[in-house]
Order: C-alpha cells, then structure tokens, then sequence
C-alpha cells in the first residue's frame, strides 16, 4: 500500500477529515475530531499508527511482523503498521477499518445520533 493508497481509503470513510497538526510530513485522520490513523507520508516503507483493542494488538504483534507497538503512542491501544508486504492490501485495510470503527463508537451519544 502507498501514501496516495491510504489517503484515498481514509478519506472514504464518512466523516473524516485529514488535518496535518504535526506539520506537512505526517497526515492526520480523524472521525469528528478523534484521531484513528497518523501516517508520516516520507517513511519507506509506508509506516502508520492504528488504534486497536488491547488484546487485538497483541494478537497481532505475535503474528505479523509488519505490526509493532505503536510508535509515540501508548502502546496498550495503539500499533504501527510497516507495509513491507508481510500482510496484504486486505489485511490492513480491515485493521484501518477496526481503528476507525473503535474511535466511532468512542464518540459520544450524540455526537452519533446526528451522524446516523
């Protein structure tokens, strides 16, 4: 997967906004202002941070080498994903789509009810 790849992925998802709060070089996306993947669009290969349920990430640490602690982040729920082509298009797709889905039902009641 390449920058361009992610970006066009994320933006997909309803509600998402890309902002760059640590400057050009890395890009932020967030549901309603909570951050679900932060990527330094310079790194080779692509590296990225997901959040993750805590056993999830564990789980996946010990199966994949591609997924590690989350780089800078607390590294209970979140992990950074290496796209050395360890794990396939599909597969970090579906771990985007778990980080998203996390921060989603995080958002407060209302905040959900206006957007369904």
């Amino acid at each position: 997967m390449y920058v361009d790849e992610l970006r066009d992925y994320c933006l997909a998802k309803p509600f998402v906004e890309e902002t760059t709060p640590f400057g050009p070089d890395n890009l932020v996306f967030k549901v309603h202002g909570k951050v679900f993947l932060i990527c330094n669009i310079y790194s080779t290969p692509l590296e990225f941070n997901v959040k993750c349920e805590p056993e999830k990430a564990i789980e996946l640490r010990e199966t994949y080498s591609s997924v590690q602690p989350g780089y800078h982040m607390n590294k209970k729920h979140w992990n950074t994903i290496s796209c050395d082509g360890s794990a396939n298009d599909a597969t970090i797709q579906q771990w985007i789509d778990h980080s998203y889905d996390l921060v989603f039902e995080s958002l407060p009641r209302k905040t959900k009810e206006i957007v369904l």
